[in-house]
């Protein structure tokens, strides 16, 4: 039988799992079982390379470009990602179609020796490929030690148990959905430690005229979700934000009132450029999310200067 919905997605643990809720959440808005939304699994670049920083073998793009390509091969209707994992600027053809309710943003401190970074003995290890990470922990601790630690979830408890870093960092969002937030001994206070842009939410794309499949996900976009990650994504846009930039970013929509609190460092953690604001939203609150993200990551790019543009990957 020919599915009604053909769903793409990595096949780590963690991206299958958030794609079942999400057809978990299409079948019941078209009222059909879940068995007739087929869930294709397509193993990406970022996924087949496992050693080294994002930096180093592409970007963003190493977990979106498969992705993608079988939209573009209507091989798929719509994949589902991390809406972190997007690069800040989609493909053309590409289209953010729906972003459903966010989950918790936060980090969450995950060690087998400690139970927050300030417990931490000096010259402990840290293990992380995220290169915001790094900067944040560097600035808070520049006493600890940071070594890139690559892989899915399961992969980076298991190199932790086995002692090859002290502690790690993954996202809380993921854990829950994992059901692994017992391995959380602690959260970062989002304003100590701000998250990645848009971590916790999750992006459904399709191609950009397939307007009917669109429509069809309409149902599930989130309002307040959306507001907050085109606050971010403007952020990082201003800062031409990439792997190769340590950037973090948290927007909170509160009624009418979205508060925003967004930094960029350098990699070794030695400089670092904060901004804080929020706003009040008027009739077209997608505009002035942006308007606030765009404005603020001017003001640290103007502030930093060069020293931010050594950070910036080149054109």
């Amino acid at each position: 039988m020919t599915p009604l919905l053909r769903i793409g997605a990595r096949g780590s643990a963690l991206s299958l799992r958030q794609t079942e809720q999400v057809r978990a959440r299409i079948a019941a808005l078209l009222s059909v079982e879940e068995t007739a939304l087929a869930i294709t699994a397509i193993t990406t670049s970022g996924d087949k390379q496992q050693e080294g920083r994002l930096i180093e073998t592409g970007g963003k793009g190493l977990f979106t470009k498969e992705l993608d390509e079988a939209l573009r091969d209507h091989r798929i209707d719509i994949a589902v990602h991390s809406l972190k994992d997007l690069p800040t600027r989609l493909p053309d053809d590409i289209a953010l179609a729906c972003v459903p309710e966010r989950d918790d943003p936060r980090d969450a401190f995950v060690s087998m020796k400690a139970a927050t970074l300030a417990d931490l003995p000096a010259g402990a290890v840290i293990g992380t490929a995220s290169l915001r990470r790094q900067a944040q922990t560097l600035f808070a601790r520049p006493d600890l030690k940071v070594v890139t630690f690559r892989g899915n979830v399961d992969t980076r408890l298991r190199k932790l148990e086995a002692g090859v870093a002290d502690a790690t960092f993954l996202a809380l969002a993921g854990l829950k959905r994992l059901g692994l937030e017992a391995h959380a001994r602690s959260l970062f206070d989002p304003h100590e430690m701000p998250p990645a842009a848009c971590q916790g939410a999750l992006a459904i794309t399709t191609r950009a005229d397939d307007e009917e499949t669109r429509m069809t996900l309409a149902a599930l976009e989130d309002a307040n979700a959306r507001v907050e990650i085109e606050a971010e994504r403007a952020f990082l846009e201003a800062l031409d934000g990439s792997c190769r930039t340590p950037i973090s970013a948290l927007s909170r929509l509160e009624g009418a009132r979205l508060s925003f609190i967004g930094e960029t460092l350098t990699p070794d953690g030695k400089q670092r450029w904060r901004r804080e604001s929020e706003t009040t939203l008027g009739a077209d609150p997608i505009a002035a999310a942006r308007a606030l993200g765009q404005s603020l990551g001017h003001d640290i790019r103007d502030e930093a200067g060069d020293a931010l543009m050594m950070e910036r990957p080149e054109k």
